[in-house]
């Protein structure tokens, strides 16, 4: 069995993109209003977070495209 740890393809797009804004997690969480924790557990698929999609999608103008 592979050890590999599984990043959700949302978790992927986001963290993409801090790089691309050359910002960290922290200051995302900041931007939001979540902790930092909670934000690492919905990038790594341990939440849904479904309530700070729209927070997220915006802060860092992603088009995520739900069909």
């Amino acid at each position: 069995m592979s050890n590999k740890k599984h990043i959700p393809f949302f978790g992927i797009i986001v963290k993409k993109r801090l790089i691309e804004l050359n910002m960290t997690q922290r200051q995302l969480a900041k931007k939001i209003g979540v902790n930092e924790n909670y934000l690492t557990d919905i990038l790594n698929g341990r939440r849904s977070g479904k309530k700070y999609i729209d927070q997220l999608t915006k802060t860092l103008a992603l088009d995520i495209d739900e069909k």
